[in-house]
């Protein structure tokens, strides 16, 4: 492979110099040579040295995660919501990610009965009649923070004609995250935490993951990972219409 490369560069070399005619002027600028051979040969160090340390990263971290099995599950969930951040961030069709099931293949959502920060109940039994946008959420995942101030504003565009926003925590901790990050956000529509129950009905196993329900208390569209504020609008706009 050297050879090749020595011969590859000799051949460039004989191809500038017969390009020079007797009486040009130019010279040699050696300075400048060395100087770009240094630069190049620093950033390959630096590259070394970045590669290494992010090598020693992954292996201290696999043996945090091996020692402590439940930050292993916390970090798997948001590993899940990175990569679901990334793929909610790519160029696809917006045809593709506006399309609602079709009316006659719709499946009943599963209920659930949770409470709010007051103590009041959270039930989707009591949202018949309504749109609803239901997510599934967590104050540490980073997709789940893109979404939340879209359907707020959903909710105070959309809360007349029928749409009804319940967001379902997942948080372990519960309210004692939760409540100061509502009161950071002022939230301005129904928030749950998940007591197991509802993740479960919803086979919930990524964030952020978020359910539209017709009026007739059917699933319209399942979405796992972060989707763009428009096909939000255009989906939740036709289930509105119906």
């Amino acid at each position: 492979m050297a050879r090749a490369n020595d011969f590859a560069l000799n051949f460039g070399i004989d191809q500038q110099l017969a390009t020079l005619s007797p009486d040009s002027a130019w010279n040699p600028d050696i300075e400048s040579g060395l100087a770009i051979l240094r630069s190049r040969q620093s950033l390959k160090k630096r590259m070394v040295t970045r590669w290494m340390a992010a090598g020693a990263a992954v292996a201290a971290m696999g043996v945090f995660l091996a020692a402590f099995p439940q930050p292993r599950v916390l970090a798997h969930r948001c590993i899940d919501c990175s990569v679901a951040l990334w793929q909610g961030l790519s160029t696809a069709p917006p045809a593709a990610r506006d399309a609602l099931i079709p009316a006659a293949k719709r499946e009943a959502a599963p209920d659930f009965r949770l409470s709010d920060a007051a103590g009041n109940p959270v039930a989707l039994s009591n949202l018949k009649g309504k749109v609803v946008l239901l997510n599934f959420w967590a104050t540490w995942c980073g997709g789940c923070q893109v979404e939340i101030p879209w359907f707020m504003e959903f909710q105070n565009k959309y809360r007349s004609t029928g749409l009804a926003v319940v967001g379902i925590s997942t948080d372990d901790d519960g309210w004692k995250s939760v409540r100061p990050y509502l009161k950071e956000k002022k939230l301005n529509y129904t928030i749950a935490i998940d007591d197991g129950t509802a993740g479960k009905l919803y086979k919930l196993d990524s964030m952020p993951m978020t359910i539209l329900i017709d009026r007739d208390g059917k699933v319209a569209a399942s979405h796992v990972g972060l989707v763009s504020k428009n096909s939000y609008r255009a989906e939740i706009e036709s289930l509105l219409k119906k």
